[in-house]
């Protein structure tokens, strides 16, 4: 399927990776073409985004950017962006391509279902050209600039000016040619995650691992999934990692950042719900994942009649687990000691239904890349706090930039 629309220069495949979460509704979802579209940057875009929606009766994928924060706030965005995706794209796809275990549905707007179906089965189902990053990833800051950054940030929560703080760094590679389809199957055999996403926008892709969702709506339900702590896996000794799982269950400082988020998505829900609907529906749920244990809570709520799908976005995003708290407070923190421009990382890519419902990740754990620069850009953060170690947090850093510089290599390995 993947090789099939990578023809088109327009696509997006969201893929489950057979988790059967609560709340899952598709397991792989590809949209390829695009037979009308929106672009737009920070001002106006979403007025026109949702009067593309209000005009649409149809299937509608694609992202928005962390920077559209700029619209939302009075803030501003001056760091460095070498990927250079549009702050919002959303398309109407050509053809629509639904994949569970057992059947392939296919919609297009023309009677060419059958032959779609041939003209993909016919397609290789090998990934051609296996891909290897000949060029030195660097970082954009180096470890005396992180460690100053986050001594001064925590001067910040001392004297009260937030709480806590998700601070990122990037790392990057330049004049470097990549198989985007490659290393998208290298993240995915890597780290199957539930929310991941091989978004190709004309020169620039997204091959993102996700494990977290942003927001979803089914009818007046809404819901959101914010991750918070993390710990990693034995998976060579049963009992360790038992113990593992149970020590980010008990884990203070995971609780209190999680419990923070919370705090942040239920006051967030409160604007666009009725008075009471919202609530915690799992709070520290500890999840596993191929590497990680990571502690989820899920927070719902009951919309209020008439509420827009951009006045549901603008009264969450940008998500609390990619800012912190209080949110305005931090963002101008973020511009502030932050050198690269987040672009689509901390955004979400997703779909609209034509029923108007919703589904968005959260994008993390992701390689970006312009092919007709050859930059390749990857960031890695983590949530600041009172009690962080800046020479821990910035070893964490370099932990995760590793393993994504590892997947680039051709080693499976996230």
């Amino acid at each position: 399927m993947l090789n099939w629309a990578n023809q088109f220069n327009i696509c997006c495949l969201l893929d489950n990776h057979q988790y059967n979460l609560s709340h899952h509704r598709y397991e792989c979802i590809l949209a390829a073409g695009s037979l009308r579209s929106i672009k737009g940057e920070a001002g106006d875009s979403f007025s026109q985004l949702q009067k593309f929606v209000d005009d649409e009766n149809d299937w509608i994928f694609g992202h928005l950017s962390y920077d559209l924060k700029n619209e939302i706030e009075s803030l501003f965005s001056a760091g460095h962006d070498g990927i250079q995706f549009p702050d919002l794209f959303f398309f109407v796809p050509e053809f629509i391509l639904q994949l569970d275990e057992s059947v392939l549905a296919i919609g297009s707007c023309d009677d060419n279902h059958q032959s779609i179906f041939h003209q993909i089965m016919d397609c290789s189902s090998n990934i051609h050209t296996r891909s290897s990053l000949h060029a030195d990833v660097r970082s954009r800051i180096n470890r005396k600039q992180y460690v100053d950054a986050i001594e001064r940030l925590k001067i910040h929560i001392r004297r009260g000016d937030c709480y806590e703080i998700n601070f990122c760094q990037e790392f990057y590679a330049e004049d470097v040619s990549i198989n985007p389809i490659s290393i998208y199957h290298s993240l995915g055999a890597a780290s199957p995650n539930p929310y991941s996403a091989f978004y190709k926008l004309e020169d620039k892709f997204l091959l993102c691992a996700s494990p977290e969702r942003y927001l979803k709506k089914t009818g007046l339900n809404i819901l959101s999934q914010p991750i918070k702590g993390t710990w990693e896996r034995n998976t060579t000794n049963d009992k360790e990692d038992e113990l593992n799982r149970s020590l980010l269950s008990t884990s203070s400082k995971d609780r209190s950042e999680n419990v923070m988020v919370v705090d942040l998505v239920r006051n967030d829900l409160s604007k666009v719900c009725k008075e009471g609907s919202v609530k915690v529906d799992e709070l520290f749920g500890v999840y596993k994942f191929p590497q990680l244990y990571q502690m989820i809570s899920t927070v719902s709520g009951t919309l209020n009649p008439g509420i827009s799908i951009t006045d549901i976005v603008k009264a969450t995003f940008p998500m609390g687990s990619m800012t912190g708290a209080p949110k305005k407070k931090v963002m101008e923190l973020i511009e502030q000691y932050e050198v690269t421009r987040r672009g689509i990382f901390s955004g979400t890519v997703g779909y609209i239904s034509p029923d108007k419902d919703f589904d968005f990740n959260v994008v993390i754990r992701s390689i970006m890349y312009n092919s007709s620069s050859r930059y390749l850009s990857f960031q890695a953060g983590s949530g600041i706090t009172f009690y962080s170690d800046p020479e821990t947090e910035y070893n964490e850093c370099l932990l995760k930039a590793k393993a994504i510089k590892k997947v680039l290599e051709g080693d499976q390995y996230f």
